[in-house]
């Protein structure tokens, strides 16, 4: 197949290419880093690309929790509009299947259990709460301490901040070109991708990446709130082969007019301290410091069942988490 990368010169979208292209596809780069006018919100050049393509990897957005609501204009234009523009033009080219990159963002907290009254979903946690310590959502009932449990893809959306809702959006977006063309669309719902090639240190970067930016300086990682919170750190190549995989499902199925969903992690949860920590070791320190500093719009816990990626496309992690961190800790990021 002759497949469409937008953002193919990014972190996540330069391994997709390379995951493309080891399986005999001909992946077609669409990157403002590597060409000014390639850019998904214009609807001439998305036109021009689209020539002669089969599909579509849409790995294009503004990612990160940002600056609060002050950049939301920013990252509703680059994330929603452009997809509308490129959805618009690939309906209007013909091109019948897209896989999206989603984002486990969409699920704000994740899945918690109360002893006493069962799954329940905490609100967004108080300024107040986070200042004093209390950094465990409760149960919305009675109070008491709850569980975490891992998020199926059934489970009801709430974005927290600016850059999920825009996620949430596109996911919609795609779903309404489906039902409108019979497309096919799978959007695969990243939890925290890591690996080679993450842009360092920038108000946009994951955690990992701000990690092992600070072991490079000689820094200590600065672990915020009290490191226990959980989540699903998932290798590069690992979410560049669940692309590779849903696009050539896709090419089999001949069903349409549906957005499927996969959650795309690890299936190994681990604790942010316990990451910081195993990247510290790998790279020779120092150790982590745990600050008890917090961001508002963070979520506590969220770590994703992707039992549903292996069950219907035959695809799991294969990096390790220790494997991943030792590579990671001598990897080299953008920018450096």
């Amino acid at each position: 197949m002759r497949v469409l990368v937008t953002g193919g010169a990014g972190f996540i979208g330069s391994h997709v290419v390379e995951a493309l292209a080891s399986r005999g596809h001909e992946p077609v780069v669409f990157d403002v880093r590597e060409d000014a006018g390639a850019d998904v919100r214009d609807p001439d050049a998305v036109r021009r690309a689209l020539s002669g393509v089969d599909a579509v990897c849409h790995q294009a957005a503004m990612v990160g929790l940002g600056d609060g609501v002050t950049d939301a204009a920013e990252y509703v234009s680059r994330n929603d509009l452009g997809t509308a523009v490129l959805l618009s033009a690939m309906a209007a080219a013909g091109v019948r299947r897209l896989v999206l990159a989603g984002s486990m963002v969409v699920y704000g907290e994740g899945r918690y259990v109360c002893d006493r009254h069962g799954v329940v979903r905490p609100g967004p946690r108080s300024a107040d709460d986070l200042a004093a310590g209390r950094f465990e959502p409760t149960c919305v009932v009675c109070g008491a301490p709850l569980a975490p449990g891992l998020v199926a893809e059934d489970a009801p959306a709430d974005p927290r901040n600016v850059y999920a809702t825009t996620k949430l959006a596109q996911e919609h977006l795609a779903a309404a070109w489906a039902r409108s063309t019979d497309g096919s669309a799978v959007s695969l719902r990243y939890h925290n991708v890591y690996g080679p090639r993450m842009p360092r240190d920038t108000p946009y970067a994951g955690v990992a990446s701000f990690f092992r930016s600070a072991l490079a300086r000689g820094e200590a990682p600065r672990v915020f709130e009290d490191g226990a919170q959980r989540r699903d750190f998932v290798h590069v190549r690992d979410v560049a082969r669940a692309n590779v995989v849903a696009m050539e499902a896709s090419s089999d199925d001949p069903r349409g007019g549906s957005l499927r969903v996969y959650n795309t992690g690890s299936g190994d949860p681990h604790t942010v301290g316990e990451m910081a920590r195993a990247l510290a070791a790998a790279y020779g320190g120092p150790d982590p410091v745990v600050t008890g500093e917090y961001r508002l719009g963070d979520v506590r816990h969220i770590t994703a069942d992707s039992s549903r990626l292996q069950a219907e496309l035959g695809c799991r992690a294969e990096v390790g988490f220790e494997e991943g961190m030792k590579e990671f800790a001598g990897a080299r990021l953008r920018g450096e």
